[in-house]
């Protein structure tokens, strides 16, 4: 058995801030997650044109805002323009796309701990590997020098389903912590996962078993599911050992 990297993480982990409850990958979604008590929240990040890691799921706008296109054709300073909560309710009307810095902010003042999945747009997997592991390195890094009485934060884990975006990340920010997405176990994932240094792998929740959360455990790594949202799911991953559980039911699990 190989050890497991020490694992600073709380147990539930919000689905884009709020899951279901607030617009995704908004301000306004990890602050209504933090008045639920949860203490840990994924995102997902990608690129402007220029170069700026903001949070967004899809790689086009249509859905979450109302934009249109490719983010990742655009600069930040029209992205930053749109809507990203009339889609969701009229009480986010006008709420911004916020950039990866602003929600490090939120989180480092906090205290929360944050799993940034790396979300390319097609094409982009290297450079968006690299430049969201930078700039989350530079973050926590600023904070812990303008803050030296204060506890050291959890260091950012990136996850994501792209080998290229982790191994960029790798190459990077090595000290920040890796997990491999999995929405199934495809020919090579265990050779990648060893070859990425993962502390983790976040899989689908379909996917564990007692078996392989125990074996994944004997190869250091720790286990995470995502998207569950029952309590009975939750209950009997966590009996079998699971590490880390990602909701959307902010309202109904976890703390």
């Amino acid at each position: 058995m190989k050890p497991m990297t020490p694992w600073p993480y709380p147990r539930w982990i919000a689905h884009r801030g709020a899951g279901k409850l607030a617009p995704e990958n908004t301000l306004a979604a990890f602050r209504l997650g933090a008045r639920h008590g949860y203490r840990m929240f994924e995102c997902d990040a990608k690129l402007s044109a220029d170069g700026v890691a903001l949070l967004l799921h899809d790689a086009t706008l249509e859905r979450t805002s109302n934009g249109q296109g490719q983010a990742g054709d655009q600069p930040w300073a029209t992205l930053a323009q749109l809507d990203a909560g009339s889609w969701h309710s009229g009480n986010y009307a006008g709420e911004p796309l916020p950039t990866l810095q602003n929600l490090a902010r939120f989180c480092l003042r906090q205290g929360h701990a944050l799993n940034i999945e790396i979300k390319p747009t097609p094409g982009q997997e290297s450079l968006t590997g690299r430049v969201v592991a930078e700039q989350a390195e530079r973050c926590w890094a600023e904070h812990a020098a303008r803050h030296p009485d204060r506890p050291a934060a959890p260091p950012p884990l990136l996850t994501s389903f792209q080998v290229a975006a982790l191994a960029a990340a790798q190459a990077a920010a090595p000290a920040l912590p890796r997990g491999l997405l999995l929405h199934e176990f495809w020919d090579g994932w265990q050779e990648a996962a060893q070859a990425l240094g993962c502390a983790a792998l976040v899989c689908h929740h379909p996917l564990w078993t007692p078996e392989r959360i125990a074996q994944a455990h004997a190869q250091g790594w720790r286990a995470l599911a995502y998207t569950v949202n029952q309590a009975a799911e939750a209950e009997q991953l966590l009996d079998w050992g699971l590490d880390g559980v990602i909701t959307d039911r902010i309202d109904l699990l976890g703390p």
